[in-house]
């Protein structure tokens, strides 16, 4: 028997085992190898292994792949309140008939999962802005950070945006307050970085440019500039630098616990990209504990 599923812009560059797991079920990662090796999953009629990375629009093709609704995990879905709708209505930068650009809160999740609960994507669905649409995600931004976000209004117009955020034609500025000084005041971070999918290590080359803005012998504010887009690539290369970013608890020295921030000092601060010959530049205001701390710190910052 053959299934046969389209993916959404939502699940770009999600690996293939993950997007079975998300869609069909919590399967053993040896099943999902062995229907992989066998051809019972196809991408696009073509064989592939569970480390390629599914893109928009990909068609998925499923034979004789036993898989029982019983199984599937399901996302826990949002009930957002008129108020928690209207709040993050306020925070719109812009709102064009392709797309939304809003200043993310820190703590919000981008889409729901099988834990995270409040997320964006359940909130603008309720929202008047996509009344007749649903929103798309074009793009990533973990949940503690803040600032330019992007939501598509239509599918054309997620393909366009996922494909040029996958091309490197969306250019990215991210402000950060970090412990400590780094030893140059700019230069490129090209290094590998390391991570785990179900207990499988995976290395990755990241890139990213930077500078520092202004710092002091506690602290520094740093601009960057990421050319990669790797999962927490800005928190963890300012961890391997030695300056972790403050209010970050994943990467964090054991001596940085004790005064430790509620909040992530990590801001998506400006997005630019061109369509069809039309530049656009998104620019989000910091948020006011970013600016305390700031203040706090006797650091500045003078915006462009």
């Amino acid at each position: 028997m053959k299934k046969s599923f389209n993916v959404d812009s939502t699940f770009n560059d999600m690996r293939i085992d993950r997007w079975i797991r998300n869609n069909l079920g919590n399967y053993p990662q040896g099943l999902i190898e062995k229907s992989l090796k066998s051809g019972k999953v196809k991408i696009n009629s073509k064989k592939i292994k569970s480390s390629h990375k599914v893109k928009t629009g990909d068609v998925i093709n499923l034979f004789n792949f036993d898989f029982k609704e019983t199984i599937v995990q399901k996302t826990i879905k949002f009930d957002p309140s008129e108020e928690i709708i209207k709040e993050n209505e306020e925070l719109i930068i812009d709102n064009n008939s392709d797309f939304i650009v809003l200043n993310k809160s820190s703590g919000i999740s981008v889409q729901g999962g099988t834990k995270s609960k409040k997320n964006l994507i359940d909130i603008f669905t309720r929202s008047e802005i996509f009344k007749n649409t649903k929103p798309f995600s074009v793009h990533r931004l973990d949940k503690d950070t803040s600032g330019v976000f992007i939501m598509a209004k239509h599918r054309e117009s997620a393909q366009l945006l996922t494909s040029l955020f996958r091309l490197r034609k969306v250019h990215k500025t991210y402000l950060a307050i970090c412990h400590g000084e780094l030893q140059k005041d700019f230069g490129e971070w090209n290094d590998n970085l390391t991570r785990y999918d179900n207990d499988k290590e995976i290395v990755e080359r990241a890139r990213t440019t930077y500078k520092v803005l202004d710092k002091n012998s506690i602290c520094s504010l740093v601009e960057m500039k990421p050319i990669t887009g790797r999962k927490h690539q800005l928190r963890k290369q300012l961890y391997a630098a030695g300056c972790p970013i403050y209010g970050d608890k994943k990467y964090r020295f054991s001596n940085t616990n004790k005064a430790i921030n509620k909040n992530l000092m990590l801001h998506s601060y400006q997005i630019k990209f061109m369509i069809k010959d039309k530049k656009y530049t998104y620019t989000a205001l910091l948020p006011d504990y970013f600016k305390k701390l700031l203040k706090t710190k006797r650091l500045r910052f003078l915006s462009s």
